[in-house]
Order: C-alpha cells, then sequence, then structure tokens
C-alpha cells in the first residue's frame, strides 16, 4: 500500500508542478518573444529531467516508500542538470537562428 501511495505522490508531483513550471516557462518564452509552441518539448523534457532529479535527491526521503533510498550519484546529478539548462537555452538560440 506504502508503494502504492508513493507511485501517486511522484505522479501528482510530477504531473502538478511540471504543468505550473511549463506554463511559467511559457510565460517566461513569451516575453522574449519566442515561439513556445513550435519547442515546447525541449522545456517540457527539461522540466522532467529536474522534476527527477529533485525527486532523487530530494524528495524521495520524505515519501511512504521505505525501500532502498539513494541519491543520484554527484556527477550524475551535474550531467543531468547541465543537460536541462541546455535544453531550456535551445528554444531562444534556434530563434535566433530562424
Amino acid at each position: 500500500m506504502r508503494v502504492l501511495f508513493e507511485l501517486i505522490r511522484i505522479l501528482l508531483l510530477f504531473g502538478i508542478v511540471g504543468a505550473l513550471c511549463s506554463v511559467l516557462l511559457e510565460n517566461v518564452y513569451q516575453s522574449f518573444g519566442i515561439d513556445y509552441n513550435q519547442y515546447s518539448y525541449f522545456g517540457s523534457v527539461a522540466i522532467l529531467i529536474l522534476l527527477f532529479v529533485l525527486y532523487r535527491n530530494k524528495l524521495q526521503f520524505s515519501g511512504w516508500y521505505k525501500g532502498k533510498k539513494e541519491k543520484l550519484p554527484k556527477r550524475v546529478t551535474q550531467v543531468l542538470f547541465l543537460f536541462s539548462i541546455v535544453l531550456l537555452s535551445l528554444p531562444p538560440l534556434l530563434q535566433l537562428m530562424s
């Protein structure tokens, strides 16, 4: 039962927080004149990666699941975070090139 509660928690976290971050990102891009609809998948993937890193490094320790809990290795965290930043900066760069 704890696993089911944790799964629901993860789905709600990724769904609600991901949607809010996506709306925020869309507003930021539109304020700079970037067509968010054309490049929305970059932002969506970046948000999902950032939420995954946040969950694995912080949020998993406060949930219902009692299994093996490990943080991501520091290097993996850095690479995923850098990749997310690159994905978030691609739409402005692609807009400039087109």
